[in-house]
């Protein structure tokens, strides 16, 4: 399963709402300025989260998007589930044999597992110690 950019931006907006939960709405011009993203493809990104009810729209001209529920009752699970669909890195197939198929829905578990235990107040408040090893891959 590859993350779309309407995964990765869907969390941007929430980790933005997250960090600015209890200071009343946030425009998305203003998410869409401090990450130096599209506030078009923005627009359409909310509107899949807020009929989630994971966040919700106040009108006016003070107006803006706030979080519908408090950071550390959302996931990552539910974000991406949401602008993603199903989590579900390879389709396993009837007649796949059944060593294959355990490993994709233990690489399934696994990912389902890390998405719904990362709460969004984790990604909020997430700190570099410098101490995390990252990994880059060539193909």
């Amino acid at each position: 399963m590859k993350i779309s950019t309407k995964g990765r931006y869907g969390l941007t907006i929430m980790i933005a709402l997250a960090k600015k939960y209890g200071e009343g709405p946030v425009s998305l011009k203003s998410i869409a300025k401090d990450y130096n993203l599209s506030e078009h493809y923005l627009e359409q990104l909310i509107a899949p989260l807020r009929n989630a009810m994971l966040v919700k729209s106040v009108r006016g001209a003070y107006g803006g998007y706030m979080l519908a529920k408090e950071a550390q009752e959302i996931t990552a699970g539910d974000i991406i589930r949401v602008l993603e669909g199903p989590i579900t890195p390879v389709e396993v197939m009837e007649d796949e044999e059944p060593a294959k198929r355990n490993l994709w829905m233990k690489i399934r578990d696994a990912v389902k597992n890390v998405l719904d235990e990362t709460t969004l107040e984790d990604l909020a408040t997430f700190e570099d110690d410098g101490k995390q090893e990252y990994y880059m891959f060539y193909i």
